[in-house]
């Protein structure tokens, strides 16, 4: 989920630390009570394009409008993915049919570029930042014979608009699999002795840092998963994390990641749009400094030739060949659609040299684990909340384990409500709808400014 308006930011910041939900008085219910909670039925689609291009309207007009550009690694991988599903689909990514707008901010020009592809004949019509969404959704009640989609946006399960979709992908698993990376490094540096006494917390847990964009579901669930990720390999790792308050900020993002390695993270991944952490470590490493990077979107290997493991990624492909297609055959596309390595639609990127021997196998085995359900991510076992519940939107019990937990926001107010996603004992995120909802705060985490 990108990009919140700014009149909402504030807000935003202050009610997702308190979302934090239920309390641990909850623990005096039975466990009887939380199994016969009920659950909710899952409402979200994961298809991907037949391969079948028999009946393709390849005169079909498509609109883009763009947060970024192709300097800016989020809109980088959209704008990749969408040459790459129109180039399968017969489609010149540079030719009259497709009208392209970028750095569009999330205001009432976004409205106005909707509206304006719609008037000049377009099909379909994509946003890819969570603040355009609110004016794809205006233009789409105001369209009903255009498909709108609106990437990465939560609103299209209620919004009752045929031609209103959301879509987001399963990029949580591969946040999981870049924490396997990063644990099979950690494990290495502490089998070779190279973990010293700064890179540790009092208790003995190694230090691992996060720069983050803002403290939304999407990021919370992404750096739940990274360090869950990393526990799976190395158990004894405790991790902080630094916010920018910006997507996309080189300077800011760098500086973050400094804060952190100064601190003495051994570790720092990123939910952040620039190459500035990764080139802070690599500045760091280079200086004698013993530090890893896990990267975002893009492949950081150019950027930090010696630091970078690996990034998690979204392959945006795999979603647009599919949207396109449908639109193409004049067919609905999902309300919500969302792919993980189920469909191939994410990933992680190259493996670079500073990677633990043995690294690649077991990627492959984790992969292979996710994609038959046999790993869940969000594993209740996994992990334990001491955080007092104040809102009710989860219940612990007397351990800490998470019993229930709500998994929609349904009035607004920045805090999930509805539909428990504790499902065969995991939180199913992305279960009820695309967009991420993840906001539980588990220990062995610490946000180091999020009211900042």
């Amino acid at each position: 989920m990108k990009k919140f308006l700014a009149t909402i930011l504030a807000l935003v910041m202050v009610l997702s630390l308190v979302a934090c939900g239920g309390d641990n008085g909850g623990a005096s219910e039975s466990k009887e009570a939380a199994e016969n909670t009920p659950v909710a039925a899952k409402g979200v689609e994961a298809v991907a394009f037949d391969g079948d291009k028999t009946g393709l309207n390849t005169d079909i007009k498509i609109g883009v409008v763009l947060i970024g550009d192709e300097t800016e690694g989020y809109t980088a991988a959209h704008m990749n993915g969408l040459k790459e599903a129109m180039t399968t689909l017969g489609i010149d990514p540079a030719g009259p049919n497709v009208m392209w707008a970028y750095t569009i901010p999330e205001q009432e020009v976004c409205y106005d570029k909707c509206k304006e592809f719609a008037n000049a004949g377009c099909s379909i019509i994509f946003t890819n930042s969570y603040g355009h969404q609110s004016y794809a959704q205006q233009a789409a009640s105001e369209f009903p014979n255009v498909q709108f989609v609106s990437m990465t946006g939560d609103t299209a399960k209620t919004a009752g608009l045929n031609n209103f979709a959301n879509a987001f992908t399963d990029i949580y698993q591969a946040r999981y699999v870049s924490g396997v990376v990063a644990g099979m490094k950690i494990a290495e540096l502490d089998k070779e002795g190279k973990i010293e006494a700064k890179n540790k917390t009092e208790d003995g847990k190694v230090k691992i840092g996060y720069v983050g964009a803002f403290p939304y579901a999407e990021v919370v669930s992404g750096y739940t998963a990274f360090y869950l990720g990393i526990k799976s390999v190395y158990e004894n790792a405790w991790m902080e994390v630094q916010y920018t308050g910006s997507w996309f900020d080189l300077s800011k993002e760098n500086e973050a990641a400094k804060q952190l390695i100064s601190d003495g993270c051994i570790i720092i991944g990123q939910h952040a749009d620039s190459t500035g952490a990764p080139q802070a470590c690599q500045e760091a490493l280079k200086s004698g400094t013993t530090v890893y990077s896990i990267g975002y979107n893009i492949d950081m290997l150019a950027t930090a030739p010696d630091a970078a493991l690996t990034s998690a990624t979204n392959n945006w492909g795999v979603y647009y060949t599919y949207a396109i297609a449908q639109a193409m055959r004049g067919q609905k596309v999902a309300t919500n659609w969302v792919g993980g390595f189920d469909i191939d639609a994410v990933a992680v990127t190259q493996l670079g040299s500073a990677c633990a021997a043995g690294t690649a196998e077991k990627v492959a085995e984790v992969e292979k684990a996710i994609h038959d359900g046999t790993l869940q991510v969000f594993d209740t076992s996994k992990f334990t909340i001491s955080t007092k519940c104040t809102d009710g939107s989860y219940r612990t019990d007397d351990n800490g384990k998470v019993l229930v937990a709500c998994a929609t926001d349904t009035d607004s107010n920045f805090a999930n409500d509805t539909d428990n996603a504790i499902i065969d004992g995991a939180y199913q995120e992305s279960y009820t709808q695309s967009a991420p909802s993840f906001v539980l705060r588990i220990d062995g985490i610490k946000e180091l400014n999020a009211n900042s």
